[in-house]
C-alpha cells in the first residue's frame, strides 16, 4: 500500500471512529472503557519492559534475518542492526502496552503469538498474569536467540518459544492445545497466510476466545483478509483499531462490528 493510501485510510478510519460514548454494547463498553482507552495508566511491568527496549535501541550490533513472511517495507535488507530491529519490528509502546491491558481485562489462560521478533510483545503478553503460559513462534534463529536472552533478562518464566516456519509449527501447537484463550497473529502479513492461521484457530475457539491480528491496514491483501474475518459466522464481534483488529467468538453477542478511536 502506497503511503498516500495508507494515509487515505488513516483519515477514514478518524472520521469513522467512535469513542465509548457511542458503543451501545455493555461488553464492548467495558472492554473500550477498561482495557483499550486507559493508556494514561501505567502498570507496574511498563517501566522494565521500556527499559529493555531502550537498551535494544542502542544496539547497533547487526544479525542476519530470516523472513520467512511478506518483510518489511522499511528495510528488507537481510542484515540489520538490532537497533533498527527495535525500532522498525517492535511493536510501539501504545500498541504493545495495549496487549498488556487486553490479557489483564480477559485473563487468557493460553496465549499463542505468532511473530517473536525481539520479544517486546511477548513480554508484554506474559506479565500481566504469571500463570498464564505463552506459546510465541518464530522464523529467525538469531532473533530468536536475543528474544530468549530479553525474556530472561526480564525473568519471565511462563514463555515458551518455537522456531520455525509458522505453516509447520503453528498447526503442531494447536494439535497439542486443547482450546486456545488468545492467539496474537502478528508475522506473514499475507491476505492467504492470515486467513490461513484464521481458519486453523477454528476448530480451538471457544466462546471466550479471542484473537488480535496485528496491521490490518497494512496493505489491501491485509484489508480482504480482515474483512473476510470479520464476516466469519463463527465471529460475533470484531473490533477494528486501525493497527490492530479483534475478533470475539461470544455467542451471546448479536454480530456486531465496531470502529474504535485509539
Amino acid at each position: 500500500m502506497s503511503q498516500i493510501r495508507f494515509i487515505i485510510r488513516y483519515l477514514k478510519y478518524l472520521l469513522h471512529a467512535q469513542t465509548r460514548h457511542g458503543v451501545h454494547s455493555p461488553f464492548v463498553y467495558s472492554l473500550f472503557s477498561d482495557a483499550i482507552r486507559i493508556d494514561q495508566k501505567k502498570y507496574y511491568a511498563y517501566d522494565k519492559i521500556e527499559y529493555l527496549r531502550s537498551l535494544l535501541l542502542k544496539n547497533n550490533a547487526e544479525i542476519q534475518i530470516t523472513d520467512l513472511g511478506a518483510g518489511s517495507k522499511i528495510n528488507p535488507a537481510r542484515k540489520r542492526k538490532i537497533a533498527d530491529i527495535a525500532k522498525y519490528s517492535a511493536k510501539p509502546p501504545k500498541m504493545a502496552q495495549l496487549l498488556f491491558r487486553l490479557v489483564l481485562y480477559l485473563k487468557p489462560k493460553n496465549i499463542i503469538e505468532l511473530g517473536t521478533s525481539l520479544g517486546i510483545s511477548t513480554a508484554y503478553l506474559s506479565s500481566p498474569l504469571k500463570h498464564t503460559k505463552v506459546y510465541t513462534l518464530e522464523g529467525c534463529p538469531e532473533t530468536a536467540a536475543i528474544a530468549l536472552q530479553n525474556f530472561k533478562k526480564l525473568d519471565l518464566k511462563n514463555i515458551e518459544l518455537t522456531l520455525g516456519n509458522f505453516d509447520k509449527t503453528f498447526p503442531e501447537i494447536l494439535k497439542n492445545a486443547e482450546t486456545v484463550d488468545l492467539v496474537f497473529i502478528d508475522g506473514n502479513h499475507t491476505k492467504e497466510a492470515t486467513l490461513r492461521y484464521f481458519y486453523q484457530c477454528l476448530d480451538k475457539v471457544h466462546n471466550d476466545s479471542f484473537i488480535i491480528f496485528d496491521d490490518i491496514h497494512w496493505s489491501k491483501d491485509m484489508e480482504e483478509a480482515w474483512t473476510s474475518i470479520c464476516a466469519n459466522e463463527k465471529v460475533c464481534v470484531s473490533v477494528d483499531l486501525f493497527f490492530m483488529g479483534i475478533v470475539f467468538f461470544r455467542k451471546q453477542q448479536v454480530k456486531e462490528h465496531f470502529i474504535l478511536k485509539f
